[in-house]
């Protein structure tokens, strides 16, 4: 289609497509950091390996967001780690760190746990209490992590499930009330706790089946 011009060009501007405007307002934005309380509430968890006479305590600090809201819910805002070993002292202090930026970014922090569990100490793990197997001590770490995301709601725990307690109590008859001290190593979660139910390799601790 042309259009004739019949007065004189004194200026021009480019055109911009009529969806040009939406997509400016779909820029993704990052979120603000969350703002800290000058008082906040916290966990306190224990952890002793057998690599070390002192005992280890991680405290993990909550925000409360759109509180008073319908949707208000706790997240984890912050992270120390104590100990009377001065070993790891550099790396926890830079762990520490790096995990409370990543809190306080906001959205989804469950990704911290997966990759903290799946870290391997090169001179072996151990076994804790209980008889699971853990790989680092930057694991179990991560696994304290997942124990405080799923207490505060922001992770689906999968230990307390009616099929895997149906499970446990099943062993405890076939078996007798120490059928987890009985069991064998997990592929999944690397607790001794797999024991033969009905024909299957079922593990008592987080509920992983050969058998679906």
């Amino acid at each position: 289609m042309s259009i004739k011009i019949e007065k004189k060009i004194t200026g021009y501007e480019v055109a911009k497509p009529e969806n040009a405007n939406e997509k400016e307002n779909n820029v993704a934005h990052i979120a603000p950091l969350l703002e800290r309380d000058d008082i906040l509430e916290g966990t306190t968890y224990k952890i002793k390996t057998p690599h070390s006479e002192h005992a280890m305590y991680i405290t993990i600090n909550d925000v409360v967001v759109n509180e008073g809201n319908s949707d208000e819910h706790r997240r984890p805002f912050e992270v120390f780690i104590n100990s009377k070993n001065m070993e790891h002292f550099m790396w926890i202090v830079a762990l520490t760190r790096v995990i409370s930026a990543i809190f306080r970014k906001g959205g989804d922090v469950t990704f911290l746990v997966e990759e903290m569990k799946a870290v391997f100490d090169p001179r072996g793990g151990y076994y804790k209490r209980g008889g699971k197997y853990m790989p680092s001590i930057v694991a179990e770490i991560g696994e304290v992590i997942q124990q405080h995301l799923v207490s505060i709601g922001m992770m689906e725990g999968q230990l307390n499930t009616a099929e895997l307690e149906a499970k446990r109590q099943e062993a405890k008859e076939k078996l007798g009330s120490d059928a987890m001290a009985k069991g064998n190593l997990c592929d999944k979660c690397g607790a001794m706790a797999v024991v033969r139910l009905d024909n299957c390799n079922c593990c008592l601790e987080c509920g992983d089946s050969k058998c679906g």
